[in-house]
């Protein structure tokens, strides 16, 4: 290989004829980059206010988390 060449992010090479885990590799690639789920959002056209209704939902999720995780656990006794 030559020093200038860099593999793409998703690129898998398949050693030893294990094509098995190659695929495994490259499944886990495309699921931490995050590409397929971003495929998928932009998959169809979503209007402005159905975006931002579902960034509040999200922010609002998100809040109560948080509330939840900072709150003391009830006494048991």
């Amino acid at each position: 290989m030559s020093e200038s060449y860099r593999p793409r992010s998703n690129a898998v090479y398949v050693k030893n004829d294990d094509v098995g885990r190659a695929i495994k590799k490259l499944k886990n690639k495309v699921e931490e980059s995050g590409l397929l789920k971003d495929l998928q959002r932009k998959e169809f056209y979503e209007k402005p206010t159905t975006t931002r209704k579902r960034k509040a939902a999200a922010a609002k999720q998100r809040y109560k988390k948080k509330v939840a995780s900072e709150q003391l656990p009830p006494k048991l006794y």
